[in-house]
């Protein structure tokens, strides 16, 4: 295969930024690094400001997108946000679907994204009719991330009780399967791609009945997938489940055998000093979406904790309040700061290794989210002259990129090699803006 170029101005190496990087691709991955090339070598491609790994959302609903700007004025609380977002999921199909996903995904790859972990549960007509495909909801996803450009795992969620002991109510019944092993049986049809990979989820303890958690958990263990759970983001979620089995959620999903080191707890807020051990302890993840769970005013997660007792910590949009991996790496620390009354709980570098590396690997893209050889070729740039980067020494690019920039920075995102953004310009969608609107009002009505 040939051979390709990039000449990187500033690259952040995992832990510091070097100036004049060269980086050899072919066939989609990165073959090799060069440090010290101070000029650009005959034909690369230039790319000027910082260059990024990939980043990684490792928690995405892109549906929600729709709700921007409609659920943020007026009182309320997570479970009055939720009947409105029900109403929009009801307006969904497999068309209007792809086209609302594929501007979704583009405006991620405007931001510096390169692959999405998409937390799938919209699987049926409402009512609950299967599609002729029964997987056509999930195809189209996966074909919107091809179209974006952005690399996606679809993480199939099994979604089948509005509760302890409650059948699904009129707005769930296109979420639910009936029965994990019919969910299994669904999913199985369901094939990985170059760009895709085929994981999957467990809506959350009070939405899949306790004597079917292991069915979806051994689905994932046979298969080495990624498998992701809302794990206690409200506290209602936690008294139902103690009411119901005496127990958290987080030691409910422990004795069904769902945790584990490719279990990933989305949002992981209210626990217990038990809850961050197990979680620790059997080294599950921690996903932590911060601009959403201030916009539903969910509180604050144990992050520090659950890092420290060995959790690894991603981070994802969630419902797209914002798209913007920076801002969510920032605000995990800013939050912690509000908490503890304590600056410096994690290093630039460790944020933004939870929103590149670890967040690939919690998707089940173990070898992205770096810029070393053998690894794909995803990239992204952000611009150091902008009114909000300008002014620091380059060497400081990684603080720079955390506390500075946002996704308005980003100039450039190349996956497999190939430019997806180019001068902040999205190569296949064009205008990303009007896709959004389109596809908005489309499933809005």
């Amino acid at each position: 295969m040939p051979v390709k170029t990039f000449w990187l101005e500033h690259a952040w190496l995992g832990t510091n930024v070097e100036p004049g990087v060269a980086l050899d691709v072919s066939d989609g991955r990165i073959t090799a690094v060069r440090t010290g090339a101070d000029t650009p070598p005959p034909g690369a491609e230039i790319l000027r400001g910082l260059t990024l790994p990939g980043l990684a959302n490792a928690h995405s609903h892109a549906f929600h997108r729709a709700l921007r700007g409609t659920v943020q004025v007026g009182s309320g609380t997570f479970w009055t946000w939720r009947e409105v977002m029900y109403g929009v999921a009801q307006n969904l199909t497999p068309d209007t679907y792809f086209a609302l996903a594929r501007a979704v995904y583009a405006e991620m790859a405007l931001a510096g994204i390169t692959a999405v972990g998409e937390f799938h549960y919209v699987h049926h007509a409402p009512g609950g009719t299967p599609y002729a495909d029964p997987n056509a909801m999930g195809e189209a996803l996966i074909a919107a991330a091809d179209e974006a450009g952005i690399r996606i795992t679809l993480l199939d969620t099994a979604y089948l009780a509005a509760g302890f002991g409650e059948a699904p109510n009129a707005h769930q019944l296109r979420f639910s399967d009936g029965t994990a092993e019919a969910w299994a049986e669904r999913t199985s049809a369901l094939k990985a791609r170059e760009h895709a990979v085929i994981g999957a989820a467990i809506h959350s303890v009070r939405a899949v009945p306790a004597d079917q958690l292991a069915t979806v958990a051994g689905w994932a263990q046979a298969r080495r997938a990624p498998l992701h759970v809302h794990l206690s983001e409200q506290t209602a979620e936690n008294d139902a489940c103690r009411a119901a089995h005496g127990c958290t959620p987080t030691q409910l999903l422990a004795e069904h055998g769902v945790l584990g080191p490719r279990t990933t707890g989305v949002h992981n807020t209210h626990l217990t000093d038990e809850d961050i051990a197990l979680l620790g302890g059997t080294t599950t993840g921690t996903c932590m979406c911060p601009t959403t769970e201030r916009d539903l005013a969910d509180g604050i997660g144990p992050a520090v904790r659950l890092q420290r007792a060995g959790s690894p910590l991603s981070l994802g949009s969630d419902s797209h309040a914002v798209i913007d991996l920076l801002e969510e790496a920032r605000a995990m620390e800013l939050n912690e700061r509000l908490a503890s009354r304590t600056r410096g709980h994690w290093t630039a570098a460790a944020l933004l290794r939870a929103a590149s590396a670890d967040g690939h690997a919690a998707l089940g893209w173990d070898e992205a989210g770096t810029l070393e050889a053998g690894a794909p070729a995803d990239f992204t740039t952000i611009a150091l002259d902008s009114v909000r980067t300008a002014g620091p020494v380059p060497r400081l690019g990684a603080e720079t990129a955390v506390f500075a920039a946002s996704a308005a920075d980003v100039r450039h995102t190349v996956v497999a090699g190939r430019h997806i953004v180019r001068d902040g310009a999205h190569t296949r969608v064009g205008d990303v803006a009007r896709a959004l609107s389109e596809s908005i009002a489309a499933v809005r009505g």
